[in-house]
């Protein structure tokens, strides 16, 4: 596809620990239109799936303060300073928020959470044979409530509305995807 846009600026109007809000300033040249855009800079995020070898789904539970209300997830976070790969960081977000770990763990996809106004990418880790190695080690604002499922249970959650959360919806898409590849 040509490439129609072209980037006259950028500007950083807000930034702390979590995002930077960045508004961009492009010429449009088939129409030769002048338009700002914002962009929400994020660093990357992984999330992972872990499975015990009973085929359970380790989900955890947790308030969310956009929505103000708690959410059913899988554990996952923001990649670290000190985390070396995604990899590391999904396996460090798995013994941290639920106390289970892995050795082995799989990347099953990678998806853009929308590039239309954020830049960053989430990636998708499976851990199969997850074990309960210690207890949480949660930071100091994270509440978290850990529940171990069936598998089977987990698409009729999403089907009723129950796990909503977007990032979590597309990793078990992931999931799906790599269940079913040859």
């Amino acid at each position: 596809m040509k490439h129609y846009w072209k980037c006259l600026g950028t500007n950083t109007v807000f930034e702390n620990r979590i995002l930077a809000l960045r508004q961009d300033t492009y010429h449009f040249l088939p129409n030769d239109i002048i338009k700002d855009f914002t962009v929400l800079e994020f660093g990357d995020w992984v999330n992972i799936i872990p499975i015990t070898s009973q085929g359970e789904v380790v989900l955890i539970r947790q308030y969310r303060h956009g929505i103000m209300r708690d959410t059913i997830e899988i554990p996952g976070g923001l990649l670290s300073e000190t985390d070396t790969s995604p990899i590391d960081a999904a396996l460090r977000e798995l013994e941290e928020e639920t106390g289970y770990s892995s050795s082995d763990i799989i990347h099953i996809g990678t998806v853009e959470p929308n590039p239309a106004i954020q830049n960053n990418r989430c990636y998708t880790y499976l851990a199969r044979n997850a074990y309960r190695k210690s207890s949480q080690r949660l930071d100091s604002t994270e509440a978290i409530h850990v529940d171990v499922i069936k598998k089977e249970e987990v698409y009729g959650m999403i089907r009723s509305g129950q796990i909503t959360h977007g990032l979590v919806i597309a990793a078990f898409a992931h999931l799906l995807l790599h269940e079913q590849s040859p």
